[in-house]
């Protein structure tokens, strides 16, 4: 099983495919359940962002996000009150 947040929206743009199919919809629990999980996933993330907001960390790096280094501009840390 691959956990990445791309895998993620893959995973969910399935579940929308699958309950728009006119011969054999999803059962709308399973969606629901689905969804559910989904949301629990997202929170997560938004969690370790603002712990790496909040942390002022310069490295890249998450094992949840795919990031590719070389694209990311590093900006040096702020120094409060500037």
């Amino acid at each position: 099983m691959q956990n990445k947040m791309t895998h993620l929206r893959n995973h969910l743009f399935e579940t929308l495919e699958m309950l728009k199919d006119p011969e054999n919809p999803m059962d709308l629990e399973r969606a629901r359940t689905i969804s559910d999980v989904a949301q629990t996933l997202i929170n997560s993330a938004k969690v370790e962002v603002d712990f790496i907001k909040a942390t002022e960390q310069t490295e890249v790096g998450s094992e949840f996000f795919e990031v590719d280094p070389v694209q990311v501009e590093f900006q040096p840390k702020r120094i409060r009150g500037l």
